[in-house]
């Protein structure tokens, strides 16, 4: 299973957290108080951070989230031989739905780029794979800048056009 797509309990636990303060509104209280956190994936050196809230809770859980998109655009591994159960449970009709904000966006981001990556970036045939269409595997890119820019970096790596 892929760090991205790991319950959050567990993906804490598999991370050290570090809290430190940081300026910005808030005014005085968020200045005096610890409320920025740092989590560090100790298995794969990944990191990220949020400080923007004024809740250490409220930014435990941003940083959670780009971190499992971190690891999800960073770290590879072999993909599975069938789409996982996530990825099933979100195709209808040959339509992926997922929203960027949702915790499972991360997941299905990882499993993406892994497939495509194994079928040497053939958008077709990854698509094919998830059963749905190479638009609507795009479309699951296009949500997320840093999503879009992996998969055009990666398209450039190995000698092909960027998508658009």
């Amino acid at each position: 299973m892929h760090p991205a797509a790991i319950a959050a309990d567990d993906l804490l636990q598999a991370c050290t957290e570090t809290r430190t303060k940081r300026s910005g509104p808030g005014g005085q209280h968020r200045n005096k108080v610890e409320t920025a956190v740092i989590l560090h994936h100790d298995q794969t050196g990944v990191s990220a951070e949020a400080s923007e809230r004024r809740s250490q809770a409220a930014n435990r859980r941003v940083a959670l989230f780009r971190l499992r998109l971190r690891l999800a655009l960073e770290h590879r591994q072999a993909p599975e031989p069938e789409p996982s159960w996530l990825w099933q449970s979100r195709v209808r009709d040959g339509r992926l739905a997922i929203a960027i904000d949702h915790d499972d966006y991360p997941a299905l981001v990882a499993e993406a780029l892994d497939r495509l990556v194994a079928v040497n970036l053939d958008m077709p045939t990854a698509a094919a794979a998830f059963a749905i269409t190479p638009t609507q595997l795009g479309r699951l890119f296009e949500k997320a800048p840093a999503a879009w820019q992996k998969l055009n970096q990666l398209r450039s790596t190995a000698g092909m056009k960027p998508l658009r």
